[in-house]
């Protein structure tokens, strides 16, 4: 039956195409073994092209090469995990030390530019807003781009609109008070907050030195789902769009080891980030 997508094993050829198509289109890796996340992402697809099986759907796509269908799957199996002030020791870093110092850098300018390579649906480049808000610099030029290879979750982004339980992750409730308003069911985020973010869609794999220059730059969580060779050039690229001097922050599981002619290694109070050379 149409409905049902859960019917049938994914043969191993079609396993394989759906790991060559995802990694051509993307960069991303997806290793044997993850049946269940190509079952649980891309059943809606099947789904909603009134298919029966995913085999069903890699016919479609060899059949029609369909580049609507080809980018829904690549964005499915993209992962999006993210909430407000993810890794809090980081934010306690740019609190307490890097925007202090960014701040005395900058003293004449007032100017300063952010950018969240990895934004998903947002809530990364709003604690951020926040954050700045709070540390005093509504006066400020300040600029914070977001960006993601997927266009649906920067839709959600520019929406600034999240669910109960996206408030509840990492949210402090006097940051909740203040920059959001209730509408029905969901939080909407306030438009001074909102206006300090515009996002748009980047694959990382591409050229991005004209995006800068920037004083920090957040690409967390996601060079895990590279190859060596893919990160060291995204490191590469992401070390043209900063200023000498500026910041880079990683994921925890995640290092610019290899590249240290590019990036200074520091430990900032609980926080491991990386300064451009």
């Amino acid at each position: 039956m149409p409905g049902n997508t859960s019917i049938a094993q994914i043969f191993p050829e079609n396993y394989q195409y759906l790991q060559r198509h995802v990694y051509c289109e993307a960069g991303i890796v997806l290793e044997e073994g993850k049946n269940y996340l190509f079952e649980s992402r891309l059943a809606p697809i099947v789904r909603q092209l009134g298919l029966g099986t995913i085999n069903d759907l890699c016919e479609f796509i060899r059949a029609t090469r369909d580049v609507d269908v080809g980018r829904q799957i690549v964005e499915a199996m993209t992962t999006n995990e993210t909430y407000f002030f993810r890794d809090p020791a980081q934010y306690d870093a740019i609190r307490n030390v890097l925007l202090p110092r960014l701040m005395d850098e900058r003293r004449d300018s007032k100017r300063l530019r952010f950018w969240s390579a990895a934004a998903s649906t947002g809530q990364e480049a709003f604690s951020l807003a926040m954050l700045l808000i709070e540390a005093g610099l509504s006066s400020w030029n300040i600029e914070i781009l977001g960006t993601d290879f997927s266009s649906q979750v920067l839709d959600r982004a520019r929406s600034g609109s999240y669910q109960q339980i996206e408030v509840n992750r990492g949210l402090p409730a006097t940051l909740l008070v203040k920059h959001f308003h209730r509408i029905d069911t969901e939080w909407q985020l306030g438009d001074a907050v909102r206006r300090m973010v515009k996002f748009e869609t980047i694959d990382l794999r591409d050229s991005m030195r004209a995006l800068g220059p920037f004083d920090l730059v957040f690409c967390r969580n996601v060079m895990i789902y590279f190859d060596a060779e893919t990160r060291k050039k995204i490191l590469k690229e992401l070390h043209g769009t900063l200023l000498r001097g500026g910041w880079l922050l990683l994921g925890g599981v995640e290092t610019a080891l290899g590249v240290e002619e590019w990036f200074e290694r520091q430990s900032v109070g609980n926080a491991i980030v990386y300064r451009a050379c």
